[in-house]
């Protein structure tokens, strides 16, 4: 199965393969610290959280579930127990267009292996990943495939590995006029169309973006932005001090497009790339494109500063949009934050 193979280029130890809602047979240790192990299952250890607080070790080993933190379980680490991600994956394959048992289908954030709604959230050293793909379902026109849907308030991960092709990482709120706020450091993001989006306060410090390779004829192949911020919300999407690599071929793939929900019409994305070395894989001249005629992108907040690398030159001014020093300086890690500091 191709599925397969995509599975076995993302997982460093083969581990147990562990089926969705298997017994647990937990150990416990002090601090509410639930360990799982190959034939166990994740969402079991979640579930077994009573109310907030507590670490749930995942040890090394692919673990084919969907896992979901409710609301409840604020302020739970979720890690692998490792330090490297490649040894512990979270994966599974539902997509937008996947039809339930009762014959509708998922959704584009109902396809997402991963799906939290807890404030103060933690998830590090570890693999989130949804491997569906689009080859394998011909009849499928949703390939919406999201590995990872997060809408609580100070959700923090860190060296975590995202994997899939078409919106990837759903950053979100818990309201439209809520400013939920996620920090990621040192993560790893792939995929091919929107593969980060949302409207979540999202900050992304030194993490790697990287386009994926598609057998298409079409250009663009994809973009690795897609925000969808609140008009009322100063701070959307931010990437600092990060890179962004392709598998594709030069200038096929645009940084961003701007996206104004059905649902969420007066949406005014925001997106801040800065101090970010972009590689050839961003078409450099015009590295922007609409999503809908109606939303041009130049009438968004989308800006750059002081990036770098083949994908960065500026030789359509008016394409680029450019922060002065005194604007980057409202663009930083500490403004999109506030009073929360995961990264002290």
């Amino acid at each position: 199965m191709r599925r397969r193979t995509l599975l076995a280029g993302i997982t460093g130890i083969a581990g147990g393969l562990v089926a969705g809602g298997a017994t647990p047979a937990f150990a416990r240790a002090a601090g509410h610290v639930l360990h799982v192990r190959p034939g166990e299952s994740v969402q079991a250890a979640v579930d077994a959280v009573d109310g907030p607080g507590g670490t749930i070790v995942v040890h090394p080993g692919t673990y084919r579930e969907v896992v979901n933190i409710p609301s409840g379980k604020g302020e739970l680490t979720l890690c692998g127990a490792t330090r490297d991600p490649r040894d512990t994956v979270i994966v599974f394959d539902h997509a937008n267009g996947t039809k339930k048992p009762d014959g509708t289908t998922y959704g584009t954030a109902g396809s997402a292996t991963f799906t939290s709604a807890a404030p103060g959230l933690t998830v590090r050293d570890l693999t989130l990943a949804n491997d569906w793909l689009r080859a394998d379902h011909p009849d499928i026109t949703g390939t919406q495939a999201v590995a990872a849907y997060t809408y609580g308030d100070r959700t923090r991960f860190e060296n975590v590995r995202l994997l899939a092709h078409q919106d990837t990482l759903f950053v979100d709120t818990t309201a439209l006029d809520v400013f939920d706020r996620q920090y990621f450091r040192h993560c790893y993001v792939e995929g091919d169309v929107d593969f980060v989006f949302g409207r979540a306060t999202a900050v992304f410090e030194q993490c790697h973006f990287h386009t994926l390779q598609r057998d298409v004829d079409f250009t663009p192949k994809g973009m690795v932005f897609a925000p969808s911020t609140a008009r009322a919300n100063p701070h959307g999407i931010l990437a600092v001090r990060s890179r962004i690599t392709s598998g594709a071929e030069d200038g096929t793939y645009k940084l961003a497009r701007p996206w104004v929900p059905s649902y969420e019409t007066t949406a005014w994305p925001s997106l801040v790339v800065r101090d970010t070395w972009i590689g050839s894989g961003i078409d450099p001249v015009t590295p922007y494109v609409n999503m809908r005629d109606a939303y041009p992108w130049q009438t968004m907040r989308f800006w750059e500063y002081r990036n770098t690398g083949p994908g960065a030159v500026i030789t359509v001014p008016e394409n680029r949009p450019q922060l002065t020093g005194a604007e980057a300086r409202l663009h930083t890690r500490e403004t999109y934050l506030g009073d929360w500091r995961p990264h002290a």
